[in-house]
């Protein structure tokens, strides 16, 4: 087991402010007062430009390994994956505090999403190490993907900033994009020392148990819990039908779709086919959308993440683990 945080470890916390001033100062307020009424020290590092995420979240690792501190972030899942990167590269003791439309990361591990509560939490949390997902040089918690679903994601992150943060346009956002079309990836997969070629429009891979029930993937949402990974791929199909799916997994029941595989693995390498002039794809972790040159690697990577999750969470845990290994 690792070693709890010193009992007055300080936070060191990066803030994603991504919203207006008023709002960002109540929350910053919200969370000196939960600490100090605790007798707490904090340190807040407010980012207003998402340009400088990655550089503030490096900084305040550094300082947080240095001085045995506990580093935090609060912000939506893709500000967690950007300073979970650095506190998996640092060996720091990790906090989040859920501020993001979905929160899966958050929510599948028994964080509370009102701020003052999730604050609260962390004063009596746990060290619990849990899995991170790696797409070559970048982690991620919650999913990462390749195809339409990152074109998703940029969609939707524009009708956001125009109607709104909230799940009802984060659906009907997924509804215009699916209505849209896309052409198929041709792709080559190589995993548990087999090859086999797929064509999809999309190739999903996630690491949350949470959206794996909701969306209704649950033959394989055990695998997460077993250090490995779902991979899902729709099979090529009309705008309406792929529309079907999308229903499917709001409803709940994308597992028992025909035109969906769906799969478990702990290393899979994504390359283009032969002959193919295909170089780079569009690729999305946790939300955050890059280019990224073939091949593509992923892979589970069991207890990397240092997490303080509330006691019974934890509790829960490592009474799953055990009986894991008794198996």
């Amino acid at each position: 087991m690792p070693a709890e945080p010193r009992t007055d470890a300080p936070f060191y916390i990066v803030l994603n402010a991504g919203s207006g001033r008023a709002e960002t100062d109540l929350r910053c307020a919200t969370i000196r007062a939960v600490l100090d009424a605790a007798g707490r020290a904090c340190e807040l590092e407010v980012v207003h430009d998402a340009a400088r995420l990655e550089d503030a979240a490096r900084v305040m690792a550094g300082r947080a390994a240095r001085d045995g501190a506990i580093l935090v972030a609060a912000g939506g899942d893709g500000t967690l994956n950007t300073v979970a990167h650095t506190a998996v590269a640092h060996g720091c003791v990790f906090g989040v505090l859920p501020q993001g439309t979905f929160n899966y990361f958050g929510r599948t591990h028994g964080i509370p999403e009102d701020l003052a509560d999730a604050v609260r939490a962390l004063l009596h949390a746990r060290v619990r190490p849990v899995q991170i997902g790696l797409l070559n040089d970048r982690i991620f918690l919650v999913n990462a993907s390749v195809g339409m679903y990152p074109q998703l994601l940029e969609e939707r992150e524009h009708d956001k900033r125009q109607y709104g943060r909230s799940r009802v346009v984060a659906l009907l956002s997924a509804v215009k994009t699916a209505l849209r079309g896309h052409r198929s990836l041709r792709i080559t997969l190589e995993l548990d020392g087999r090859t086999r070629h797929l064509r999809t429009p999309t190739l999903f891979v996630g690491n949350n148990r949470l959206q794996m029930e909701q969306v209704g993937m649950h033959a394989l949402d055990h695998a997460l819990d077993a250090g490995r990974l779902v991979a899902i791929a729709p099979r090529p199909v009309g705008r309406l039908r792929m529309l079907g799916l999308l229903v499917r997994g709001a409803l709940g029941r994308l597992g028992e779709a025909d035109d969906v595989e769906a799969f478990a693995f702990r290393r899979m390498t994504v390359r283009a086919p032969l002959l193919s002039a295909r170089r780079r794809l569009k690729t999305a972790t946790d939300g955050e959308v890059c280019r990224m040159a073939l091949p593509l690697r992923f892979e589970a990577l069991e207890g990397r993440l240092l997490l303080l999750v509330p006691p019974a969470d934890a509790d829960m845990e490592a009474a799953a683990g055990a009986a894991a290994a008794a198996r």
